[in-house]
């Protein structure tokens, strides 16, 4: 049981990992049940997640037996990668890899309800997030190879048709579903995956409901594996949630309005947060995103670490930072001493070489996987470096990433193999 408070709080009864109830308000959240019906074609099977714009639910579509997306947003409100999706759902004149690992609108429409009108809109159905799956494991090498290369076919995708994705992590990269999900027939699905996980909701002061409010909370369905349980069949990826994206040429984002997590946030976001950011901004966030599915720890963390302390492994790890930005700094002295040293007071981050050998090489070696050889080693570490410049000017392109040693002469021929096992 969940209690429902007018103040927000909840006692005995909170439950995690669903969406906060006092936003079920006029101009909020649309109250969804499991059974629901929506738009006469969309029956809801179970959540998928949820955000602080939307809720996410998995339907069985009535007219093309299939299992979606849905995506139903707060009222009165257009989602911002609304439009960004409309544009790179249309098919290009030109092949491109990349299309296919972008979520593609499927169908646009709104619902009403006690809480106002809402816009909904459905893509194809992912199975769980890359942070979900690899949490805990690492990736075997061919598979964590294919996903890296697909995700930068992604991102050249979405760089071709003018657009910044702005929020590049590993919550925002999808496990595509097999096809075959969709013969199954919802008393088969409910077998295969379970009941909805589901619970009441009472407000405290023992009041009846309010229609704003849905009866019953449900907490997002997780239809993913492992990573070590993936195989080169399953390594299709999707890039996601593009409600951080803009286009630099009509859209001014400034680096204070960056909203990427800190760990994969490029540096220019903070040293220069009246300045826009573009397509390079990025390629920063791409290259600790391909970091993270290739190793076990990420290169760098904000688990534990303030915002400035995240800002010192990056000195650690990349360098010192261009003059105009150590001379601005605040936080520096905190870090370094007046020659510029490590502070002996302070732990000091491994450069990037060893943090390799200490996050890559020493897991996968634990876990009796392979281990990337030293012509590789080499390949991956020059391509994170030239990703990872400081100055966004310098940094690679996302084509020329594509053309990087790392990419050609190891990453393709898997993601290459990965196609034809999914023929």
């Amino acid at each position: 049981m969940v209690f429902l408070s007018s103040c927000n709080y909840f006692d005995d009864g909170f439950v995690d990992r669903v969406e906060r109830l006092d936003k079920y308000t006029p101009g909020g959240f649309h109250p969804v049940l499991v059974g629901d019906r929506i738009h006469n074609r969309y029956e809801v099977i179970d959540k998928l997640g949820y955000g602080g714009w939307s809720t996410v639910w998995l339907v069985h579509d009535s007219h093309k037996q299939r299992y979606l997306a849905l995506k139903v947003g707060i009222a009165d409100s257009l989602p911002r990668e609304v439009p960004i999706l409309r544009a790179l759902s249309a098919q290009p004149k030109a092949q491109n890899l990349g299309f296919d690992s972008i979520p593609h609108l499927l169908d646009e429409f709104t619902v009403s309800g006690p809480n106002g009108s809402h816009p909904c809109y459905t893509t194809a159905l992912a199975l769980c997030n890359l942070r979900e799956c690899s949490s805990s494991r690492l990736f075997y090498l061919d598979v964590a190879r294919a996903m890296a290369y697909e995700l930068v076919l992604a991102v050249a995708y979405v760089h071709s048709q003018n657009f910044v994705h702005g929020d590049i992590h590993l919550r925002n990269i999808l496990v595509h579903s097999q096809s075959s999900i969709d013969k199954l027939s919802i008393p088969q699905f409910r077998k295969e995956y379970g009941e909805p996980e589901s619970y009441k909701v009472k407000r405290r002061d023992g009041q009846p409901l309010t229609p704003n409010v849905p009866s019953i909370v449900t907490v997002p369905l997780y239809m993913g594996k492992k990573a070590k349980e993936f195989t080169l069949r399953d390594a299709r990826i999707i890039l996601s949630d593009f409600g951080e994206s803009y286009s630099p040429g009509t859209d001014v984002r400034l680096g204070k309005n960056c909203h990427t997590p800190v760990d994969f946030r490029p540096p220019e976001a903070h040293f220069e947060p009246d300045t826009p950011l573009s397509f390079s901004a990025d390629i920063w966030s791409l290259a600790t995103a391909i970091w993270d599915i290739v190793g076990m720890r990420a290169l760098f963390s904000s688990a534990f670490y303030s915002d400035k302390q995240v800002m010192c492994q990056i000195v650690d790890i990349i360098g010192p930072l261009p003059d105009h930005w150590y001379e601005n700094w605040k936080d520096r002295d905190e870090f370094f001493d007046r020659d510029g040293q490590p502070k002996e007071s302070r732990h000091v981050w491994p450069e990037i070489g060893q943090a390799f050998r200490n996050r890559v090489q020493k897991f996968r070696g634990e876990a009796n996987m392979v281990e990337l050889c030293v012509g590789e080693e080499a390949a991956f570490l020059d391509m994170m470096k030239r990703m990872l410049k400081y100055r966004p000017e310098e940094r690679y392109t996302v084509q020329q990433v594509l053309e990087c040693d790392w990419m050609v002469k190891w990453a393709r021929s898997d993601y290459e193999r990965s196609r034809l096992s999914q023929a």
